[in-house]
């Protein structure tokens, strides 16, 4: 009987070799496709790919070593089988050694193969019935690291989550003050990582003099004033995460050596003759698009493709802004519990203000605007005047506020629903059930 896990990629440059498996284990119970070109398979391998990959080792186009090196990059924890000749058992241990399952020889019995595949994806069920559990787990921690209920910030967390559980390394791109460096922490602490060292390096505040130095590190005497050895940033990172923040302003030296120890994962410092093992995830931050800076020659394109094998954008505040209330409240009151001051409540007035303020310096401004706030330093610090809503909670004063912006936007919109989804960026569906939950009718807007 097949597995609950039931959908196999099986890759052989023979036809009938393929066509007699895909008889053998559709009658068992499986789901299976066939490729003769092992780019095709590996396509459809991601980390929530729920079933497994068996490949040929010998195969003129891509090796089954090959293949398997690539099918781990995408998903470590991937159950690959091997179908090997009777010489190349050598082989097949060594692919055992960097990975595999299991191998089959050739010739091989059906119930061979079948049982070899029933137990591969036993293994394949239970590692994505652990990840979602993990997952369930992350999603409610993830909410407290990364606040707001906007559509962006539930797309952001998701994203953050799905990126955590794999490998690769991340650009993220983001506005000044967008939390880049708070998106990093959370790739981190979400991750098969997390145990290893999060290590943080702004290249844009180290002078290109000492950029070598202070990745790479040193032995003693290297230079002059080098009078011990120092642990670069690379080499403290092994087995855990290296997060280069504004990495477009490292210089074309830096990258092309940081480009090396990202291909041989191994470091060595100025003045060593020997490297050491650098096993590090790369979680990359820039304000600017680094494809065009690639473009325009001012990094270097292998580097960035290296870089850049996925991406994550935060949406600036404007972008979010029924946040800025919440995150502005959270930051308050954080700083008034720890300097043990009294949470002065808002006035609707002033969450309308604050909904309404450009916010040029994103979150970090935001942030600082809250504190001042709390230690009463800003003008938002002024009693809220007779008969404003200033006492009300939070989630009373956000309600008071959208229920204000919809009604906006169906007055300029005469009642016309389609422009108020424009205006307001709304599927018709949550306008309909906002409209309804806050009293709001069409027709009182009609002109």
């Amino acid at each position: 009987m097949a597995s609950r896990v039931e959908r196999v990629l099986f890759v052989d440059d023979e036809e009938t070799v393929r066509e007699a498996l895909e008889q053998w284990l559709t009658l068992a119970g499986y789901a299976v496709s066939t490729f003769e070109a092992p780019e095709a398979a590996l396509a459809e391998i991601d980390a929530g790919f729920p079933g497994i990959l068996v490949t040929d080792l010998r195969m003129p186009r891509m090796g089954g070593l090959t293949v398997l090196e690539r099918a781990l990059e995408r998903d470590p924890d991937l159950p690959v089988l091997l179908v090997t000749g009777h010489g190349d058992v050598p082989q097949a241990v060594e692919a055992m050694r960097r990975g595999a399952y299991d191998f089959i020889e050739k010739p091989f019995a059906p119930e061979r193969m079948t049982d070899a595949i029933g137990r591969a994806c036993e293994k394949r069920h239970l590692t994505l019935r652990l990840r979602r559990l993990h997952a369930s787990k992350d999603a409610h921690a993830i909410e407290t690291r990364l606040i707001g209920t906007s559509r962006a910030m539930e797309t952001l967390r998701r994203e953050v989550l799905d990126l955590a559980a794999t490998p690769v390394n991340v650009v993220i791109n983001g506005e000044t003050g967008s939390g880049k460096e708070l998106v990093a922490q959370c790739l981190h602490a979400f991750s098969t990582r997390r145990d290893g060292r999060f290590v943080p390096v702004n290249c844009g505040a180290i002078p290109d003099t000492m950029m070598e130095s202070e990745l790479f590190g040193y032995e003693a005497g290297a230079f002059t004033g080098a009078l011990k050895r120092r642990i670069g940033k690379l080499e403290y990172a092994h087995r855990g995460t290296l997060f280069l923040d504004e990495i477009e302003a490292m210089p074309l030296s830096g990258q092309v050596k940081l480009l090396r120890v990202l291909q041989e994962r191994r470091v060595e410092r100025l003045g060593a003759n020997d490297s050491v093992a650098a096993d590090l995830r790369t979680l990359c931050a820039s304000k600017v698009d680094l494809r065009e800076e690639a473009e325009a020659g001012r990094f270097r394109p292998d580097l960035y493709y290296r870089l850049d094998v996925a991406s994550l954008r935060i949406p600036p505040l404007r972008e979010r802004r029924e946040d800025i209330p919440l995150l502005f409240e959270h930051f308050a009151a954080k700083a008034a519990e720890e300097h043990g001051r009294a949470m002065r409540p808002l006035s609707a007035r002033h969450v309308q203000d604050l909904v309404e303020q450009a916010w040029p310096g994103n979150v970090r401004e935001l942030r600082n605007a809250a504190e001042r706030y709390a230690f009463g330093l800003d003008r938002l610090g002024a009693a809220p005047e007779p008969g404003e809503a200033g006492m009300q909670p939070l989630a009373a004063r956000v309600e008071a506020y959208e229920r204000g912006l919809i009604q906006q936007a169906l007055q300029q919109a005469q009642g016309n629903i389609a422009e108020a989804m424009r205006l307001l960026d709304l599927p018709r569906r949550t306008l309909n059930e906002k409209m309804q939950r806050y009293g709001l009718s069409r027709g009182d807007f009609v002109g």
